[in-house]
């Protein structure tokens, strides 16, 4: 058997980095609704927030138990691999037909509450929709078109978006994605990140990973550096006191941004997406400060949460 024979040096520095990629849990809608469900009550969005966790209930009944799916051009994956580019790329897969099955699937599989209009006028007009107008929204959304599709239709929207891409995530792996300096964009899917998490314990206690809006997954970013410029000046770390989600907002003086950090140190049990819902407070904070969010939570409306 032929292969490749590692120095001592060589052998403790791959022993030693960290890895690239972090798959998100098998059951991670599950756990952003738990965590929706736990902090909702006294909460001053509480009806959305019970709302979202709902959906996500229904995203992990449908991740557990998916439809019948047309498989992923193998050979499409394979050479974007090859040429480092995100195989699961969102910006093509959107304008095709698959994960319009997932949609279906969760709208069939959601609890819409009877008590509230506008909800089952957005569902119906979701489900009503042509293909062609479903996937036209579906495109304004992962390009952060806002304005060309109705607000009300983006939690549900983003919601099969969602459990499309990380259906497809942990049923490739794709754990072998190649690190590239100041990697911005998810490497499997090439959506921007939601937020970042401070990881603790093992290899990867004290490390960054930013967490893709999109499919979940999570790659090594190093800290004290802004991902939307790459400036290392002067950063600032705000949060709220009190606030038990363990979020901090990295806000960069030089492009006047700011991504939410979670510090699992600070709440072990934390969720990244689940914990951006819980402190839209920290969000008007920044923007009363001159900061602009540019990181998409697809479950929310940029604006708010009515």
């Amino acid at each position: 058997m032929s292969g490749t024979i590692l120095e001592p040096g060589q052998i403790e520095a791959s022993a030693s980095k960290p890895p690239f990629i972090q798959l998100p849990p098998r059951n991670l809608f599950a756990l952003r609704a738990a965590r929706l469900e736990k902090y909702a009550d006294g909460h001053a969005l509480a009806a959305y927030l019970q709302l979202l966790a709902a959906l996500c209930r229904a995203q992990q009944q449908v991740l557990d138990a998916p439809p019948e799916l047309p498989a992923l051009d193998a050979r499409r994956i394979e050479q974007s691999l090859t040429h480092d580019l995100p195989p699961l790329a969102a910006d093509t897969l959107v304008r095709e037909d698959a994960w319009l099955r997932q949609l279906d699937a969760l709208l069939a599989a959601f609890a819409a509450p009877t008590d509230n209009p506008a909800v089952a006028a957005a569902l119906t007009q979701l489900r009503q929709a042509a293909a062609g107008q479903r996937k036209a929204w579906g495109v304004a959304l992962v390009s952060g078109q806002y304005d060309s599709l109705p607000a009300a239709l983006l939690p549900f929207l983003g919601a099969g978006l969602q459990l499309a891409w990380s259906h497809w995530l942990l049923s490739l792996g794709l754990d072998d994605l190649r690190e590239r300096e100041d990697q911005a964009q998810c490497p499997a899917c090439g959506a921007p990140p939601m937020a970042g998490v401070i990881r603790q314990l093992g290899r990867v206690n004290g490390l960054r990973y930013l967490v893709c809006s999109l499919c979940a997954c999570e790659w090594h970013y190093v800290r004290l550096k802004c991902s939307h410029c790459q400036s290392t000046k002067k950063l600032d770390y705000l949060h709220l006191d009190g606030s038990p989600h363990g979020i901090k907002a990295e806000a960069c003086p030089s492009c006047h941004t700011y991504l939410k950090q979670l510090y699992l140190e600070l709440d072990a049990q934390g969720e990244s997406l689940s914990a951006d819902l819980l402190s839209l407070d920290l969000d008007l904070l920044l923007a009363e400060r001159g900061y602009l969010r540019r990181a998409p939570n697809l479950l929310l409306a940029p604006g708010g949460g009515d």
